[in-house]
């Protein structure tokens, strides 16, 4: 299903598009290739500086226009924080372009990310926001309280989906605290069996309200297990109100 031998021809490709575009002053290979990290199922990550007086959108709309015409894009959609602009192609086969566009001035690692440098002078690495605890805690009793509604409310796929989200709250917080990443649960994997053990008994497993409600008391004490190590103090507010509104039933 995928090719890496054709993964290398389009980065190269796209690379010396991107020497060959006087717009571009700029050029870095980013994600797992930039890494060490890269294996046969990574996508084409490349991020590049678009020069002064130069419109970004004018750059990205040619150079989208030259992945659909010459390398058969399928599909594409955008992500802009800030100056930014990162537009994710599908392409047949399949295989995933990932081209990050930004100003010259902001040309430059973010986070911890891997950046290689292809040709350009890249700006000084900025931090990005970290993860707020105390928000995704919010979040997590604002989940368990919609999920219980849902059950009773007898709306079992939104209440899959409130379920769910508790999980997968739960995993960010934890790995924030070991220090793992923690977008898209790409530190999931890497945390250890005591903390992933609980989190796994929230996966639902059918849409009866039996299930439902077993699925959101596990969910409900895996996140109560992790609050007690990342904020011991909110345990002994929410603890109670927690496990009230996580058991279907109790009245």
């Amino acid at each position: 299903m995928f090719e890496v031998d054709r993964r290398e021809r389009v980065r190269t490709q796209l690379l010396e598009r991107a020497r060959d575009d006087e717009r571009i002053v700029g050029a870095a290979i980013t994600g797992s290739a930039a890494s060490g990290r890269e294996d046969r199922w990574s996508d084409i990550d490349l991020f590049v500086g678009v020069a002064d007086g130069v419109e970004v959108e004018a750059v990205l709309g040619d150079w989208s226009s030259f992945l659909y015409r010459e390398l058969g894009a399928i599909h594409h959609f955008d992500l802009r924080p800030g100056t930014q602009i990162y537009r994710a192609f599908l392409l047949d086969g399949p295989l995933e372009i990932d081209l990050g566009f930004t100003p010259i001035g902001d040309f430059g690692p973010v986070g911890d990310g891997g950046f290689q440098v292809v040709f350009g002078t890249p700006a000084e690495r900025r931090a990005v926001p970290s993860v707020d605890p105390g928000h995704l805690i919010g979040l997590t009793w604002h989940h368990v309280l919609h999920a219980r509604i849902a059950i009773e409310r007898g709306a079992p796929w939104q209440a899959e989906h409130w379920i769910s989200a508790v999980r997968d709250h739960t995993i960010t917080l934890a790995c924030h605290r070991l220090g793992l990443p923690t977008s898209y649960a790409k530190g999931a994997d890497a945390l250890p069996p005591e903390v992933t053990g609980p989190i796994g008994e929230a996966f639902v497993r059918s849409l009866d309200t039996a299930e439902l409600a077993r699925a959101l008391r596990a969910a409900t004490e895996a996140l109560l297990t992790e609050l007690r190590v990342t904020d011991p103090s909110v345990v002994e507010t929410l603890q109670g109100p927690l496990r009230e509104i996580g058991t279907v039933g109790r009245r």
